[in-house]
């Protein structure tokens, strides 16, 4: 049925499930397969690095339950995503019926070995039967599910053909021993798969399955899916939040690092916002939903974290390319060994037929494939728990390249909340009432440095006269009458005659621009009579920041920022910054950002997430800082392709090591492979290698690329 039908008759559904038990990445593929073949699928997508089902159907033909039954039936286990389960005793070496066969069938191959070495030969051969039996049944099955689904040759197929062709010449010990290794290799390949998926099942678990709402008859249970925005949700001490929402009543200590890695309680007061997933600490908290439980910040970073987990990194989609091409090239070379070498050498069949089976084993390029994908997740999963958000793989692999990164100056390397830091007087009048003026003028503007005089005016108590005809001068300030006298804020081009500024009061701008703050000239009738100077602080891991990031090796730090040259360079000495650009609107700062691509080859760009919308989208990475009130506010979470949730620029630096370390660990993972498989395939046509040896390369290789992936997943301690 085509989309175009099913949508005339009912509207299709998605389904997600995890799968239980797969353990290699050519059973996720046939699995793909046999969902995709069922009457009413549309679509379907397993990704065997999350465990995860993706399928869209009609909801006649195809419905849930004969989804789920189809995966049953093809030897698997299922279960919702998030369920109460997932993750509660971590993963089981155990997983269902072909494990235990396999674990069955070492004890029989065991028995084999004793029977040998007591010169029992009929007992041993009863019990290397039995050990193919329980080992290879498992195998055969999925083999003929695979050749039904994919028309295809995976690697159980393989190991069925290789395990009944040692049979067939005699060789029973070798292809029990064969068999039981693969079906060994293949368990603790699915139980290490398993503990990546766990992370991201970890997450899904942080928010609790109730919630305990305030009604008018008292307070009620409920489940957390029924909470809507507007209810008030009471939290007790040592509980986790179950929703996003702004506390009502209370004051508590709430420990955020479940979702942003910080270790230190970030105290909570009424009105200030809170998050699903958190953990409440001493005192009771009433919390108003904001949210609903499927649009929480947890709920959204569980989303874009099995996003990125199922999307595919360059290297990736590299090695899918090369597996296509290498694994029908060995199976050819491996029929032309058995049909062809005794024709042109005259030897016996056997041997030769020996080798070709062998090759069989070493045509799937199971620890190839394998090489990269665990080693994103890990690094995927592991950067969540320290709070900082990676949209795929090939952000993780481009950070990990960088050698330039532009640095947004306002709100990212300051805290972005500007203070008065001086008045000066011009012209013998009170400081308060130059202060007075230039908020007078300033208090309909909506720019930071504006709302700065305003607020210190009102923090003095200062009578602020009214002020009309406001006018905004762009870039340079803004003009109103008061007491119908023209008062304008701004710089030196705010005046009508720049002859006026005297020498004392340039000097003056010259001092204060030169300490790293905005003086502002505030004049009556076109007369300066006072500077205001504003400045925004910096944040205190900003200079360690930059060092760090050069430390982590990025050779070219720029400083971006709209202001004066003068402010800027002062900036720029504080942090360590030898390259600042200063003067720059929204294009400029996405012009320079293009300039350092094409001079560095890449370059980062890290900013707030929304007036740095240009200069993100123009870089190699973009890189949001969400701090504040917001944990991962929706701006940057959906503008930037990595996103810091604490606005913590400490991160930054474990960013960039960790996607060097990510871009090791894959380099390593394909050489290895390569070598192993270039070794063996040497070693079979030689005829030095037997085929229990070839399954043990094969196996032992995919274990070893996995365990190397994995150590992503305990990453040095992000500072």
């Amino acid at each position: 049925m085509t989309e175009p039908q099913a949508a005339a008759g009912r509207r299709p559904a998605n389904l997600a499930l995890e799968v239980v038990g797969l353990d290699c990445v050519d059973c996720a593929a046939t699995l793909e397969r046999v969902v995709a073949n069922l009457d009413g699928v549309l679509q379907a997508r397993v990704h065997f690095t999350t465990g995860r089902l993706e399928a869209r159907f009609d909801g006649r033909s195809a419905t849930s339950a004969a989804i789920a039954a189809a995966v049953e039936a093809a030897g698997y286990g299922t279960r919702v995503p998030g369920a109460a389960t997932a993750g509660a005793a971590g993963p089981r070496i155990v997983r269902g019926r072909r494990d235990a066969m396999t674990l069955a069938a070492g004890v029989t191959l065991a028995a084999a070995l004793v029977a040998r070495l007591a010169g029992a030969a009929g007992a041993q051969q009863v019990f290397l039967a039995m050990t193919i039996v329980l080992a290879g049944q498992g195998v055969a099955r999925a083999a003929v599910t695979a050749v039904r689904a994919n028309r295809a040759l995976d690697m159980n197929v393989l190991m069925t053909i290789a395990a009944a062709g040692a049979v067939l010449i005699g060789e029973w010990a070798e292809g029990a021993t064969a068999l039981f290794l693969f079906g060994l290799g293949t368990m603790l390949e699915g139980y290490t798969a398993d503990r990546a998926r766990d992370a991201i099942r970890r997450l899904t678990a942080l928010s609790p399955r109730l919630a305990v709402v305030r009604r008018a008859g008292g307070d009620v249970q409920v489940p957390v899916e029924s909470l809507a925005v507007g209810d008030m949700v009471v939290v007790r001490p040592g509980e986790r939040l179950p929703v996003d929402g702004l506390v009502v009543r209370g004051t508590s200590a709430v420990n955020e690092a479940p979702l942003t890695g910080e270790s230190l309680p970030v105290d909570k007061r009424p009105d200030d916002a809170v998050f699903a997933g958190t953990i409440n600490g001493p005192g009771a908290l009433e919390v108003e939903a904001t949210r609903p439980a499927t649009d929480t910040q947890l709920a959204r970073i569980v989303h874009l974290v099995e996003e990125a987990q199922a999307s595919r990194a360059p290297s990736q989609r590299l090695v899918d390319r090369f597996a296509r091409v290498y694994t029908p090239l060995v199976i050819a070379l491996a029929v032309a060994i058995a049909v062809g070498m005794p024709a042109l050498t005259g030897e016996a069949f056997v041997p030769w037929f020996h080798r070709a089976l062998i090759l069989l084993v070493i045509a799937c390029p199971c620890a190839l494939v394998l090489s990269t994908p665990v080693t994103i997740v890990s690094a995927l999963s592991s950067a969540a728990r320290q709070g900082v958000l990676i949209k795929g793989g090939a952000h993780l692999e481009a950070v990990g390249a960088l050698r330039a990164m532009a640095l947004d100056k306002t709100g990212t390397l300051t805290q972005g909340r500007p203070i008065v830091t001086d008045v000066v007087v011009l012209d013998g009048r009170a400081a308060d009432e130059v202060l007075a003026l230039a908020a007078a003028v300033e208090a309909r503007s909506e720019h930071p440095l504006a709302r700065a005089i305003v607020h210190e005016a009102r923090h003095r108590a200062l009578h602020v006269p009214p002020a009309i005809e406001f006018t905004a001068l762009p870039g340079r300030g803004a003009r109103s009458l008061v007491n119908g006298v023209p008062v304008t804020v701004g710089t030196r081009a705010t005046l009508a005659r720049p002859e006026t500024l005297t020498d004392s009061a340039a000097t003056e701008m010259a001092r204060l621009e030169g300490e790293g703050k905005t003086a502002m000239l505030v004049a009556v009738n076109g007369v300066p009579i006072g500077l205001v100077a504003v400045a925004d602080r910096l944040r205190p891991e900003a200079a360690d920041a930059v060092s760090g990031l050069r430390q982590a090796g990025i050779r070219h730090v720029v400083m971006l920022t709209g202001d004066n040259a003068v402010t800027a360079r002062a900036i720029g000495d504080r942090l360590g910054v030898t390259d600042v650009r200063s003067g720059l609107l929204p294009a400029d700062k996405a012009a320079a950002v293009r300039d350092l691509v094409l001079v560095h080859g890449g370059a980062g760009m890290v900013g707030d997430g929304v007036n740095d919308a240009p200069a993100l989208a123009a870089a190699t990475v973009g890189i949001a800082t969400a701090g504040g009130p917001q944990i991962g506010s929706d701006a940057a979470l959906e503008t930037a392709d990595i996103v810091l949730q604490t606005g913590d620029l400490s991160r930054l630096a474990y960013l960039v090591r960790l996607g060097r370390r990510a871009r090791r660990t894959v380099t390593v993972n394909i050489a290895f492979s390569l070598a192993v498989k270039a070794a063996f395939l040497a070693l079979a046509v030689a005829g030095a290698a037997t085929l229990w040896m070839a399954v043990l390369a094969d196996v032992g290789t995919s274990l070893v690329v996995v365990l190397n992936g994995m150590r992503l997943l305990r990453p040095e301690r992000a500072p």
